[in-house]
């Protein structure tokens, strides 16, 4: 029926609240910069949430949004490059795993990835890509799903688009070399998850974790939880 899956990270392979969690990803941020010696941390970091935003706006094909990212947050905090790229790789380093406690596996969910990947199926983690690949890497181990040999992974360093345009749904396509009607979207946002559909992916909406800002009027071809998820991944195996 389908030749890959796609699967949201947060809130649907793993039990996090990415609200609460980014609180505390800022905030531990903050004191990483601190510590690092920057005096105006604080200011820093708001400064990584506004160009978070830009990143996530861009629709430019030309650039990565590891580029777009980079390429306002260093003229505006005014800090060599490498200095910059430091720092990050040390927080997620060092400063990012202590996060994990702030998140909880969901059972059963290490056992339906092994049942799909036996069966053959392309899977991909389309997660948000607002993050670099070590970040992505560590919660799929927090999610004890972070050794599967996955075809495809969406991070800041690979992608041109964000959710919940289309034009990251096409990008995942084309990367994987599957038509859209051959893909499944699985994920818990209603207004970035489902968006899947508008290129002809077929989409599952879990609802443990359910976020609908009632923004987009889309309607899942299948919707359920995480236990329904797990029971249509052994029925597609």
């Amino acid at each position: 029926m389908f030749k890959a899956i796609l699967f949201d990270l947060d809130g649907t392979l793993l039990n996090i609240d990415m609200e609460i969690f980014l609180q505390y990803y800022f905030s531990e941020m903050i004191s990483a910069a601190q510590e690092a010696g920057y005096q105006d941390g604080k200011k820093m970091v708001e400064q990584v949430f506004n160009s978070t935003g830009l990143m996530v706006n861009n629709l430019s094909s030309a650039v990565l949004n590891e580029e777009v990212f980079m390429g306002d947050f260093l003229p505006r905090c005014k800090y060599p490059e490498t200095e910059v790229r430091g720092f990050f790789d040390n927080f997620y380093e060092h400063h990012f795993p202590l996060l994990q406690v702030h998140c909880h596996p969901f059972p059963d969910i290490p056992e339906m990835m092994q049942s799909l990947f036996r069966s053959g199926f392309k899977v991909v983690i389309a997660t948000n890509p607002v993050f670099p690949r070590s970040a992505i890497q560590q919660r799929l181990k927090w999610a004890g799903i972070g050794d599967f040999p996955y075809t495809f992974i969406t991070s800041y360093e690979e992608m041109h688009f964000c959710k919940p345009h289309i034009e990251y749904y096409e990008e995942i396509s084309s990367r994987i070399g599957v038509a859209p009607n051959d893909c499944i979207m699985v994920g818990n946002d209603v207004d970035e998850d489902l968006p899947a559909g508008l290129i002809g992916m077929k989409t599952f909406l879990v609802e443990d974790m359910l976020i609908d800002k009632g923004q987009s009027g889309l309607i899942p071809d299948w919707r359920g939880k995480i236990s329904d998820m797990i029971n249509f991944m052994k029925k597609l195996g």
